[in-house]
Parts: C-alpha cells; sequence; structure tokens
C-alpha cells in the first residue's frame, strides 16, 4: 500500500515551470513545433506550454495545438511540466528552444 501512495505523490506534486526566449528567425512555425511535440513524447510527464506564465496552457504533445501558439522570434515560451521524469523533460525542452530548434 505504501508504494501505491507513493505512486500518487509523485503523480500530483507541485509542477516545474521555466520559460525561455524563442531565438529561431521565425519563431515556434510548423518545423519547431513538430520538433518539440516529437521531443515532448519521449517523456512520460505531461508537458504543456503557454506565452504567458498563468497560460492558457497548451498540450506540448498535440502538433496541432502548439502550431496554433503561432510564438514569434523573441517570444518567451513557457513550460509546466508534471510527472515523474519531469526534470528530464523540462531540461529537453529548454535545451531545445535556447538552440533554436537547430535553426539559429
Amino acid at each position: 500500500m505504501h508504494d501505491a501512495n507513493a505512486g500518487r505523490a509523485a503523480e500530483t506534486r507541485v509542477p516545474l515551470t521555466a520559460s525561455a526566449v524563442l531565438v529561431n528567425p521565425v519563431g515556434l512555425h510548423a518545423r519547431p513545433s513538430v520538433k518539440l511535440t516529437q521531443r515532448a513524447k519521449g517523456f512520460a510527464a505531461t508537458i504543456e506550454i503557454a506565452l504567458a506564465a498563468d497560460g492558457p496552457w497548451t498540450d506540448a504533445k498535440s502538433p496541432v495545438k502548439v502550431m496554433r501558439v503561432k510564438a514569434p522570434q523573441g517570444a518567451t515560451l513557457h513550460f509546466r511540466i508534471t510527472g515523474a521524469d519531469g526534470e528530464a523533460a523540462l531540461a529537453a525542452m529548454l535545451a531545445l528552444v535556447h538552440d533554436g530548434f537547430g535553426e539559429a
């Protein structure tokens, strides 16, 4: 029973949050959106993005929803991540943005 409670505690813990400025020339257009969702799908954690620290939040594992964000170069992309591999997921998302999605 102790193990089940530990699992529930991990699922309901406080989300990790961070932000990064989009440095690639065209912002979060189709190609970077796909790269972001592909990377996000590699993690079990729930990964959400927003253009403001208080949302609205978008599922980072949905290419269509991410493309609808339409964030331009220079915009700040906020991340909210919850789950067992959240720290690794957050590091991967931030690295992708800082690297300009390989386009900068």
